[in-house]
């Protein structure tokens, strides 16, 4: 039964967790949020990167205009 209990423990503890991340999220101006679980990471460590979705289409990027280097002669 003890294994139960610390299940049940451990489980409430990650719902917290995610809530304490969602609480910070909402107040932050991004828009999307992706979260994976990795056990290569340290705890609690985050990571933001870019993300190359759907809202780059149209983009100079997107159509292949590099629009933020030198152009070479």
């Amino acid at each position: 039964m003890e294994k139960t209990t610390e299940k049940k423990e451990i489980a409430e503890k990650d719902i917290e967790n995610v809530l304490k991340i969602l609480e910070n999220f909402s107040e932050t101006e991004t828009s999307r949020m992706k979260i994976q679980i990795s056990g290569e990471e340290k705890p609690e460590q985050v990571e933001r990167t870019y993300h190359y979705g759907r809202c780059d289409v149209g983009s100079p990027w997107a159509k292949g205009e590099c629009y933020d280097l030198p152009e070479e002669d």
